[in-house]
């Protein structure tokens, strides 16, 4: 079995637990995905698979892609195509499998999120980096500008790295560790705990996440094991 799926973001709701606790969710249109291409660690050096989302309408794609797909069983030309590793000791894939996000992710798991943030444009040093920015007030004519780049006599250049205004966003993006709240096997959906990367309708890629990490565990003391400190006594007092 494969270690994620291709997905779309629809957008945030609210999911009510039955005690009345509300948690924050990104809605995924997690697949239905299909096996385009298995790779193999004899004719490829190592084991993956390639995954296509299967959407409404068909893409329009040149012969070359065309015949890409008319390979693995006349499967309908798609837009997105990702490859994804092979879970250790998951069934083997072959090309016009379809992968879907019931046999993928479980509730309570952790997952990456995947995706291309947000495009902001051409931004200023205090936006962009977070600088603190001049005096506001007393006529200090120094307020979003982002000071002194260097030193003029030597190295006599502005060194690489130097942070500056520029191009913002529209980066690939990984959230990690989120939590799957809830699994929509029959409306291929996928609900994860807060926000992940990118505007409604960007495409996605949620796996497996790489470093796990564990619910916390609430420690309650026993009773009757209960010390409480002593207070240390006042200067002067025996």
């Amino acid at each position: 079995m494969v270690n994620g799926i291709i997905g779309r973001k629809v957008g945030m709701t609210q999911v009510f637990a039955p005690d009345g606790t509300v948690t924050p969710a990104t809605v995924i249109k997690a697949g239905p995905c299909v096996v385009l291409q298995a790779k193999n660690a004899q004719g490829d050096g190592y084991e993956a698979v390639q995954l296509a989302l299967v959407e409404e309408t068909p893409a329009k794609v040149n012969k070359a892609i065309a015949g890409h797909y008319k390979k693995a069983g006349n499967v309908p030309p798609t837009r997105v195509r990702r490859e994804m590793k092979i879970v250790a000791g998951g069934d083997a894939l072959k090309a016009g499998d379809q992968i879907l996000v019931g046999g993928v992710f479980k509730d309570g798991e952790r997952v990456d999120v995947i995706a291309i943030s947000r495009g902001k444009g051409f931004q200023g040093v205090v936006k962009r980096h977070n600088f603190r920015g001049g005096a506001a007030t007393h006529g200090s004519m120094f307020h979003r500008a982002p000071g002194s780049i260097g030193a003029s006599s030597f190295p006599s250049r502005v060194v690489k790295g130097m942070r500056a205004a520029g191009r913002m966003g529209g980066d690939r993006v990984t959230t990690r560790n989120l939590k799957v709240v809830q699994v929509d096997a029959e409306n291929n959906l996928l609900l994860v705990r807060g926000a992940v990367p990118g505007a409604p309708g960007t495409y996605i890629v949620v796996r497996k996440a790489v470093a796990a990490k564990k619910d916390p565990v609430p420690q309650v003391e026993k009773a009757g094991k209960v010390t409480v400190a002593k207070k240390p006594a006042a200067k002067g007092k025996k």
